[in-house]
């Protein structure tokens, strides 16, 4: 199934040849009309070709719409302005390309898919327990690798773990001093980060302790066999913990390569380095420096005690990655304030002739009023708190809209609402803004939320099931007839879904996936209070009830894109 933009782009260009043979190539490109009653697409193609071809761009948007007369698939083909071609789409050729919708594959085969795209998100600090400050980062993630996988990308999901560091160190310490055992066998990351902190406030007052946790730091990296097998354990019970939180939220990952994963690596990243010229001493360290023009300060790859930095690391990781995958992209979630910490990543991978596409995709940080989040201020909320509050408020919604839903029903919706309500309280918003998070805000089941959404859903799936109650089941063959308004202004957004998608890949962006979905949400509610399904007779009937499931087809395909189930019922 051809997505509409590519259907218009074949018809025009077969027309385009007949009038101009010699018309320029790669000038021709459709856009949606900002105004629905100019038409449905509309190009510029008359404009962008008419130098070129010495001719008035009005003149020669006159020729193109004339030859198109009579084609099946327009119903109207006008000018406007100074030449553009607005075109609306027939009716009867509306319909046919919505009943293929669930039924036939998008023809995608236009996108450069090869190599496989490497998406580092979520990256949690080990022995830390997952706050919403990870949120953003996750989902994030979650949904570009969802959208290039749904494109048809080769994509690996790599979560780059905080696992290695001076923080083990002093945990060692903390470990030997002040551990419960209780507490730990209870809970291992809430009692990590209760000595974590515990080893902070003693240091203050005994110096000596930095000292000893460097010892232990040492000892560690240097392949002491208690130190690490402490670390090791440190490791497999934060691990544990944080995939119960993934699979909560439905979120996997195809590699957890951390920073330990690359120490090996680094020295001979270093060498690299030295060999190509680009890293020399200063002060008894190991730094890159830039051409004016970069406007980047110079990068530390070694200090001068000679450990390695984030930057050793993660150019080690775009080694390895170039290494092991033929790269389309290496993409990276992280927040606003580490992009100039992978700007000089960029640059020094351009000074070694790394050549491949390397994209930072950063995001506004999550504020708690008009604060940052901090453990210090305790502000911090837990994901697990937050996920639990999230369904205990959407179990209390459903318990009042739908009493009579089975009890293991009522449950597993509202883990779905509550989850779902949080993340696209996240991901509908311009990753590059700061959100600022307010609970009411996030788990409202009003406007512009993912309850919405699910509820549109649900309601179609009712429609269905009513169907069938009353003898007269959906027919899978059914054909689309538009006769009103209301189901052209669904049906036509139906057909832009896969265009929306490719553009939140492009941008990075899955917030316009729901404002497409918000849209869709808007426009089958219109159609379906203007337009009876179940009251018709039989051929009206199946033609509007086989346009709400194809709307429900891409409402739970939105969704997904987003990592957010649609209950059958709520």
């Amino acid at each position: 199934m051809k997505i509409i933009e590519k259907q218009l782009e074949t018809i025009l260009a077969g027309t385009i040849r007949k009038v101009r043979p010699d018309a320029p190539a790669g000038k021709l490109f459709f856009t949606k009309t900002n105004d629905e009653q100019f038409g449905d697409q509309q190009t510029n193609f008359a404009m962008a070709a008419a130098k070129e071809l010495k001719a008035n761009p009005k003149q020669l948007a006159s020729e193109i719409v004339e030859a198109l007369a009579g084609d099946p698939a327009l119903a109207k083909v006008d000018i406007a302005g100074p030449g553009f071609i607005n075109l609306t789409l027939s009716n009867d050729f509306i319909g046919a390309e919505v009943a293929k919708i669930g039924r036939e594959q998008y023809d995608l085969s236009f996108l450069d898919r090869q190599g496989t795209v490497v998406i580092d998100y979520s990256s949690p600090n080990i022995a830390k327990p997952m706050h919403i400050g990870h949120l953003r980062s996750t989902v994030l993630g979650d949904s570009l690798k969802r959208i290039y996988r749904w494109l048809g990308y080769t994509v690996v999901g790599d979560n780059h773990l905080g696992d290695w560091g001076t923080q083990f160190g002093k945990l060692i310490v903390a470990y030997r001093r002040w551990l419960d055992r209780d507490a730990y066998e209870k809970s291992a990351i809430e009692e990590l980060e209760r000595i974590y902190v515990l080893f902070g406030q003693a240091a203050e007052a005994d110096k000596s302790l930095e000292d000893e946790a460097r010892a232990e730091l040492k000892k560690l990296q240097e392949g002491d066999p208690e130190n690490r097998k402490l670390w090791q354990e440190f490791i497999t019970l934060s691990l544990a913990e944080y995939n119960r939180i993934y699979d909560r939220m439905g979120v996997k990952f195809d590699t957890y390569h951390g920073e330990s994963f690359f120490h090996d690596r680094m020295p001979a990243m270093l060498d690299l380095l030295i060999e190509k010229g680009l890293a020399k001493e200063s002060e008894g360290a190991l730094c890159v420096f830039f051409d004016d023009k970069e406007k980047l300060h110079p990068c530390i790859v070694r200090k001068q005690d000679g450990a390695f930095l984030y930057a050793t690391s993660d150019l080690a990781c775009l080694q390895f990655k170039r290494d092991n995958y033929t790269l389309n992209r290496a993409v990276y979630v992280t927040d606003e304030r580490q992009q100039p910490h992978f700007k000089q990543i960029f640059a020094i991978a351009r000074m070694l002739g790394w050549n491949e596409q390397l994209d930072h995709v950063w995001f506004g940080i999550m504020r708690f009023g008009d604060d940052t989040f901090s453990s210090r201020k305790g502000n911090v909320i837990k994901l697990d708190e937050l996920f639990t509050e999230a369904v205990r408020r959407a179990r209390l919604v459903i318990e009042e809209k739908n009493p009579e839903l089975p009890a293991e029903e009522k449950a597993a919706v509202a883990e779905m609402v509550g989850l779902g309500a949080v993340k696209y309280a996240d991901l509908s918003q311009n990753r590059i803004s700061a959100v600022s998070f307010e609970w009411d805000k996030a788990l409202s089941f009003d406007g512009n939320t993912a309850p919405y959404l699910q509820y549109t859903h649900a309601r179609i799936k009712s429609i269905a099931r009513k169907a069938a109650e009353t003898g007269r089941p959906a027919d899978p063959n059914a054909q689309i007839t538009i006769t009103t308004p209301a189901e052209r202004r669904l049906a036509v957004h139906l057909l832009g879904f896969p265009t929306a998608v490719l553009k939140a890949a492009e941008g990075y962006k899955p917030n316009l996936i729901a404002e497409y979905l918000f849209e869709l949400g808007q426009r089958f509610n219109t159609f379906y209070n203007s337009s009876p399904v179940l009251k018709e007779g039989d051929a009206v009937m199946q033609s509007r009830l086989a346009l709400c499931l194809r709307t429900a087809h891409v409402a739970k395909e939105g969704l997904g894109l987003l990592g957010i189930a649609a209950p059958e019922r709520m």
